[in-house]
C-alpha cells in the first residue's frame, strides 16, 4: 500500500476539523453534482452517485445540500459548470503526484495548484510526466466495526466481484478492484447493507519511493496536505512509502 493510503488513515483524526471548515462537504458535494451530471439523478441507475450520496451521509451531510447537489448535476440548478482537470508534478525526494481537481474556474485551480507546489519545494510537470507509474482501480472504503478483511472478501468473490486488494485502514476496510468492477462492488456492498464511508476511482502507484529522511517527509506531507485543503482539489495520489513511526511523529507534530 503507498505511503499516501496510510498517511490518509491517520488523518482521520483531523475529519472533524476538516469538517467545520466546510471541506469535506465541499469535496462531497462535488463529487455528487458530478456523478449526476454524468449518469443522471437516479440513485438506482447511477452507481457513482448511489455511492457518493452514501458517503455524504455518512459524513453527517444535511440531505438538503445532498439535493442540492444532485440537481445543480441534472441542471436543474443553475450554477457554474464544473470541469475535470488533472495535475501532475513532483514532490521532494522524486516523490511523483497527481492532482485532481473539480473546478468551475479553471485559471483559478491552476494557478492554486502552482503556488502550491511552488511553495513546498516541488515541481509541477507536463501532463502525462508522471501518470504513466499509476493505474486506476475502483476504491471503497467501508466500515469495519462488524467486519474484518476475511469475511468482507469472502462476501465480494462470492458476489463474483473480480477483487485486487482487500486492506485495513484503522476502523475501516479499504476495497481495491478493476475500475470497471465499481458499479458491481457497489451493488454487493449494498445488498450486504454495508456503510460506505468512501467510494470513488483511484489512482495506485505500479512502484514506491521509500522516504527515511524526516525533513523530505514533511514537505512530502506539507505538499498533501496544502493541495488537499484547495477547495477545487478532490483527490492527491503519490507514489512515496515511509515507516509508520515515521508517519506518526509527523501526524503529531
Amino acid at each position: 500500500m503507498s505511503g499516501h493510503n496510510k498517511w490518509s488513515s491517520i488523518k482521520h483524526k483531523k475529519a472533524a476539523a476538516d469538517a467545520k471548515r466546510g471541506k469535506i462537504f465541499s469535496t462531497l458535494s462535488k463529487e455528487i453534482t458530478l456523478a449526476a451530471r454524468e449518469g443522471g439523478g437516479d440513485l438506482e441507475l447511477n452507481p457513482r452517485l448511489r455511492t457518493a450520496v452514501a458517503a455524504a451521509r455518512a459524513a453527517n451531510m444535511p440531505n438538503d445540500n445532498v439535493q442540492r447537489a444532485i440537481k445543480k448535476g441534472t441542471g436543474e440548478l443553475g450554477g457554474g459548470a464544473l470541469e475535470e482537470l488533472s495535475y501532475e508534478g513532483y514532490a521532494p525526494g522524486g516523490v511523483a503526484v497527481l492532482v485532481n481537481c473539480l473546478s468551475d474556474n479553471r485559471n483559478r485551480t491552476a494557478a492554486n495548484v502552482r503556488t502550491c507546489f511552488t511553495r513546498h519545494n516541488s515541481n509541477l510537470a507536463s501532463t502525462g510526466a508522471v501518470g504513466w507509474l499509476f493505474q486506476r482501480k475502483a476504491r471503497f472504503v467501508v466500515d469495519g466495526s462488524d467486519l474484518d478483511e476475511d469475511k468482507l472478501l469472502e462476501l465480494l468473490l462470492e458476489g463474483g466481484v473480480d477483487v485486487e486488494d482487500v486492506t485495513t485502514l484503522g476502523d475501516g476496510i479499504e476495497v481495491l478492484a478493476p475500475p470497471e468492477a465499481f458499479a458491481q462492488v457497489a451493488q454487493v456492498l449494498d445488498n450486504a447493507g454495508i456503510a460506505i464511508r468512501e467510494s470513488g476511482q483511484t489512482m495506485t502507484p505500479e512502484n514506491t519511493i521509500e522516504i527515511t529522511d524526516p525533513k523530505t517527509a514533511r514537505q512530502v506531507v506539507h505538499l498533501i496536505e496544502a493541495l488537499e485543503e484547495d477547495e477545487d482539489v478532490q483527490e492527491v495520489f503519490t507514489n512515496f512509502e515511509m515507516s509508520d513511526e515515521l508517519m506518526e511523529q509527523l501526524a503529531n507534530e
